[in-house]
């Protein structure tokens, strides 16, 4: 694989998974956001006891203070069909099932992927919900796939009350071909990711908190 091919996989599928807002576009870590940690812990996040892919490569852990009841954050992070309408990369978002996300559930989204400078094409994602305990934590897991990408991710939240907000913590991991050839920039793109997800998260529960009843 050339040099030129590795970066365009990496960008596209990338794009995609923590995908969310503005990945490609930011250069700079949004307010509010913690900074950029370094070596990653010794421990990493867990929802009943599991969490990232140990072995992968590829990895950021973020975390960021909302000003809101954890009950509205919850309900906007597991609300999945609603995503698109606080989250503009993504276009469309449906559930597999039924009901209150649960263990099992499992939700079907797309994302556009820019030129880079192959053309403008679209990835999908099939996450599956493998952990979950309400109010406290969710682990997903799942598959990204577009013209020639494939990607596989691990995907770890955690919400803690504290006396000034709910803190949001997350941890997300990555493998697969194109993001192994290249990984400090893929690392990078998931970092970008993770923390444009917060600060969106962030300021649509505030939002929601300050100006409307909960």
């Amino acid at each position: 694989m050339s040099g030129t091919r590795s970066s365009t996989g990496i960008h596209a599928a990338l794009f995609t998974i923590p995908l969310v807002v503005g990945l490609l576009a930011a250069t700079a870590v949004p307010a509010g956001a913690a900074a950029d940690p370094g070596p990653r812990p010794a421990r990493s996040l867990t929802c009943q006891g599991a969490g990232v892919d140990a072995d992968a490569r590829v990895r950021h852990r973020a975390e960021i203070l909302v000003d809101a009841p954890l009950r509205t954050v919850w309900n906007l992070q597991t609300d999945v069909e609603r995503w698109p309408s606080w989250q503009a990369p993504v276009t469309t978002a449906e559930r597999l099932d039924r009901g209150p996300l649960r263990q099992g559930s499992a939700f079907r989204w797309t994302t556009p992927v820019p030129p880079n400078p192959t053309p403008a094409t679209s990835l999908e994602i099939t996450s599956t919900v493998e952990q979950l305990g309400r109010h406290s934590c969710i682990r997903w897991t799942g598959p990204a796939s577009g013209e020639g990408l494939h990607i596989d991710g691990v995907h770890v939240w955690k919400f803690t009350e504290t006396r000034d907000g709910v803190r949001v913590s997350t941890e997300e991991t990555h493998t697969g071909p194109q993001v192994d050839a290249d990984v400090p920039t893929a690392t990078a793109i998931l970092r970008q990711g993770l923390e444009t997800w917060l600060s969106d998260l962030k300021a649509t529960a505030e939002a929601h908190t300050h100006h409307r009843p909960d």
